[in-house]
């Protein structure tokens, strides 16, 4: 299996776990949340129609043309790596933008202006998804691959 590949693979196999974690976070989180560990960790629904961190709020349509833009550059370049940590940051981080790229277009009324669908709540930190955790995961094995000596 090629690189590029295994990275694709790997981002279908995240949007499909984002896509399930959030239709079952709908039908599940609707009514009330899950408490997990008391006061550290719930299961509580929320639509964020910014970025992370909900930062730009109502901007979905614009974060929403640059993900497309993100997805377009990640699937680019994913044929030029040389490592497989190169393909896994950049599936992980494919798969993150496509999971919350499909939210944003098909959960609002409009073009691109979908709310992204959260639902693990850390009370002292944000509330995110799959996807989020993905891109986040991605990110630092870009880093660390940036560092990591190359045989």
């Amino acid at each position: 299996m090629s690189l590029r590949a295994f990275g694709v693979a790997l981002a279908a196999g995240v949007v499909a776990l984002d896509q399930a974690t959030k239709w079952w976070a709908v039908g599940a989180l609707a009514d009330s949340p899950i408490i997990v560990a008391d006061r550290i960790l719930q299961f509580k629904l929320t639509f964020n129609t910014g970025a992370s961190f909900s930062l730009f709020a109502g901007s979905g349509q614009i974060i929403a043309v640059v993900a497309f833009g993100v997805v377009g550059f990640v699937v680019y370049i994913l044929g030029d790596v040389g490592r497989r940590i190169e393909a896994a940051a950049l599936g992980l981080i494919l798969g993150g933008a496509v999971g919350n790229l499909i939210d944003r277009v098909s959960r609002g009324s409009g073009i691109l202006d979908g709310a992204v669908v959260d639902f693990i709540d850390f009370s002292f930190f944000a509330t995110f998804n799959v996807a989020d955790i993905a891109v986040n995961v991605g990110v630092v094995l870009l880093i660390i691959a940036a560092f990591w000596k190359r045989a």
